[in-house]
């Protein structure tokens, strides 16, 4: 009797496999779904964004650190933290894992944290938004803002007075977009770069939800940022 469409399951080589008869009763193996094949698809996509997600940050947190900053407990040490453009009164995600980066980055008993930015996205300088939040995690040490801040090349610059008098310089946000502040602290005072130490803010398997993001527009950035030689370029702010 002929047989149209019956899926027979049984073993070979002790697994059970799974087929289709055909007219003369003969089985032909069933191709993957076109859905598994998608679904496997996209966990290899998202797979291979993570991890190029985690080197990119992981080659960022060392990419353009000084030679010469102090190590010992005593040396004077200033961490600046980067703002990101918060649109309300309170520091949004971003803001609050670059204060937790900031504050587990600081080392030594004299150190003060540097929080700077301005009011880009909303009412409140993002300076301001990452102060409170690092008062509210409970630190209680120095703590300076810089308020006027638009652009990552103006964090830099404006922080540089802030600054001058450390030993040892940290720059925190994301990895990849604390290399580029690291990059344009080289290109405005080399003097400073050179004092430039590494911060705790890549961790493997860490916040991977704002890494992939941060990765693609901090690498763009920073692309651009190594093409242009100064603080504008063709009538452009720099970035």
């Amino acid at each position: 009797m002929t047989i149209r469409r019956r899926v027979q399951a049984f073993r070979v080589g002790g697994r059970r496999r799974r087929g289709r008869a055909d007219g003369a009763g003969r089985v032909r193996w069933c191709g993957a779904h076109p859905g598994w094949r998608a679904v496997r698809m996209g966990l290899v996509l998202v797979v291979g964004a993570v991890v190029a997600a985690e080197v990119a940050h992981h080659r960022a947190s060392r990419a353009y650190l000084g030679r010469g900053a102090a190590v010992h407990d005593d040396a004077v040490e200033a961490v600046v933290v980067l703002g990101f453009a918060d649109p309300g009164r309170s520091a949004g995600l971003v803001n609050r894992r670059r204060v937790a980066y900031a504050l587990r980055s600081q080392r030594g008993r004299r150190s003060t944290l540097v929080t700077s930015g301005g009011a880009v996205a909303g009412p409140v300088p993002e300076a301001e938004l990452l102060a409170a939040h690092a008062r509210a995690l409970g630190y209680g040490g120095d703590l300076v803002t810089e308020t006027g801040s638009r652009s990552t090349w103006e964090n830099v610059r404006n922080v540089i007075p802030l600054i001058e008098h450390a030993q040892r310089i940290v720059v925190v946000s994301d990895a990849v977009h604390a290399a580029k502040a690291r990059y344009y602290l080289h290109m405005q005072r080399p003097d400073l770069a050179a004092r430039l130490a590494p911060a705790d803010d890549h961790r493997l398997g860490e916040d991977l939800v704002l890494k992939v993001p941060t990765a693609v527009l901090g690498l763009i950035d920073l692309a651009r940022a190594r093409r242009l030689p100064g603080p504008r370029h063709g009538g452009r702010r720099r970035v």
